[in-house]
């Protein structure tokens, strides 16, 4: 009975530290309207959605009425062309209570907003006291993007940033654009 005891302990114990691992931290005291404005990407990891962007990354971000954000993404491809995505962004936990560093985007057409999967996690980690780096990912650890507000950003924060990840789980090893 001991050693059932303390197996069903130590097996707790362990669900417990996965638990807190697989956790994302996000930034406290996020505010929307500071966050608001155009980001140029410094970094991400790769995804299927942003396949065709060969630079020039860049989102805007606009609040609209009824705790919604415009979002407006757009990158030059291969082939010069520009090519934009628009979306609409909202608080991932909903009501006044919810966290404004755990957002989540839809592309896909407004009629298609009440299915779940639609919804991408957007989930502010990091953000620099002047509103003027991000650290952006998803919970799951398969997205990750460090913004900017200028085009050209500071190397040494940007690495920061994805040390910071790394710490994370995020597969920093495979990031595009440093």
């Amino acid at each position: 009975m001991k050693r059932f005891a303390m197996a069903l302990g130590l097996a707790g114990l362990l669900a417990a530290c996965a638990h807190t691992r697989n956790e994302l931290p996000t930034q406290s005291g996020v505010n929307l309207q500071k966050y608001a404005g155009t980001w140029y990407e410094q970094a991400r990891l790769p995804n299927r959605f942003q396949k065709d962007c060969a630079g020039d990354v860049r989102a805007d971000y606009s609040l609209n009425s009824g705790d919604t954000i415009r979002v407006v993404n757009q990158c030059r491809t291969n082939d010069g062309n520009i090519k934009t995505a628009e979306g609409l962004g909202r608080l991932a936990d909903g009501g006044a209570a919810a966290d404004p560093a755990k957002l989540e985007v839809r592309f896909a057409p407004k009629w298609t907003s009440w299915l779940p999967m639609v919804w991408g996690d957007y989930w502010i980690i990091r953000l620099s006291d002047d509103y003027q780096y991000s650290l952006v990912g998803t919970p799951d650890r398969k997205y990750l993007w460090v913004l900017s507000r200028q085009e050209q950003a500071d190397t040494r924060i940007v690495d920061d940033l994805l040390a910071y990840a790394g710490t994370l789980g995020f597969a920093v090893d495979e990031v595009l654009g440093r």
